[in-house]
């Protein structure tokens, strides 16, 4: 499976910490950047990372920025995908199995590499349960009709 990741200078230890975790366990990693802890603009990467994504280019996202608001936040502008800022295991495999979430965005101020190696995990491990969630992940994109209203 292929990944897609990006961060800013805040999420770059971490990006490097979780990259080289996944790549041991057999995944294939693409590097939107970030590449050093000088100071950037998270969007200059997240936006090519969620449009890899969105083109099948790869499968997932990992994001990582200090707070990891400002990367959730750019990759949710992108109509496929489901950027979900995820602190704790559980909320990493809830945001799989219901929201059918195809990016992870760990917030690098806040939280351990050891406590993000686990939220990965679960991340990665879990699958969307579809049933219920499934209209409501249907109900997600924007509809915008002919006249150009936004439903």
């Amino acid at each position: 499976m292929t990944l897609a990741f990006a961060s800013d200078h805040a999420g770059y230890r971490m990006k490097e910490f979780i990259k080289g975790y996944l790549e041991s366990q057999g995944y294939e990693i693409r590097d939107y950047g970030t590449f050093s802890e000088e100071s950037c603009d998270y969007p200059d990467f997240a936006h090519p990372a969620a449009a890899a994504v969105e083109k099948g280019e790869c499968k997932l996202g990992i994001g990582v920025c200090g707070s990891g608001n400002g990367m959730q936040i750019t990759l949710n502008k992108h109509q496929g995908i489901r950027a979900a800022l995820c602190w704790l295991p559980e909320l990493g495999a809830l945001a799989r199995q219901h929201n059918d979430a195809n990016f992870l965005v760990l917030p690098a101020r806040f939280i351990s590499l050891e406590e993000a190696a686990k939220i990965v995990d679960a991340f990665m491990e879990a699958r969307f349960e579809g049933g219920r969630h499934q209209k409501r992940v249907d109900k997600i994109p924007l509809i915008i009709p002919v006249e150009g209203e936004i439903l």
